[in-house]
């Protein structure tokens, strides 16, 4: 059962490669380059990657001085759709926990972990990549 405060490994390291390669503006970096920085596997960061380009989040040029991109500015890709080209639609109203016997509409919590659903969900929709990029870096 999928739900909203999860964020998984992939998704992690998806939110930090594209916030990589905003600040690195329109430079083209390798797998490599871009794993060594994370301190990921570049295995791992390869399939990440290809998600990311087949959702036209990256532009990717193979060979010796290959690597990729951003397929758009940074003004055009919000952390939510990051998010959910990794783990799949932010789900609401079912248990946080994950509990099949749980529906979800009388939260032990009170509401509270809906609540912050809520707010993450609102918060990766209101922000786009360039939302992480410091003052004084130049794309």
């Amino acid at each position: 059962m999928a739900n909203a405060v999860r964020i998984s490994e992939a998704c992690s390291l998806a939110l930090h490669t594209m916030t990589l390669l905003a600040r690195k503006g329109n430079a083209c970096c390798s797998t490599r380059r871009l794993a060594d920085e994370l301190g990921a596997s570049a295995d791992h960061l390869s399939k990440v990657l290809q998600r990311l380009a087949k959702a036209g989040l990256l532009q990717s040029t193979r060979g010796v001085h290959g690597g990729c991109r951003l397929a758009r500015s940074p003004e055009q890709i919000t952390l939510l759709k990051i998010y959910e080209t990794i783990d799949g639609p932010f789900v609401f109203g079912r248990c946080v926990l994950g509990k099949p016997h749980c529906s979800g509409l009388d939260c032990m919590f009170g509401g509270f972990l809906e609540r912050a659903n809520i707010e993450i969900h609102r918060e990766l929709s209101q922000h786009t990549l360039a939302d992480t990029i410091p003052a004084g870096i130049a794309t």
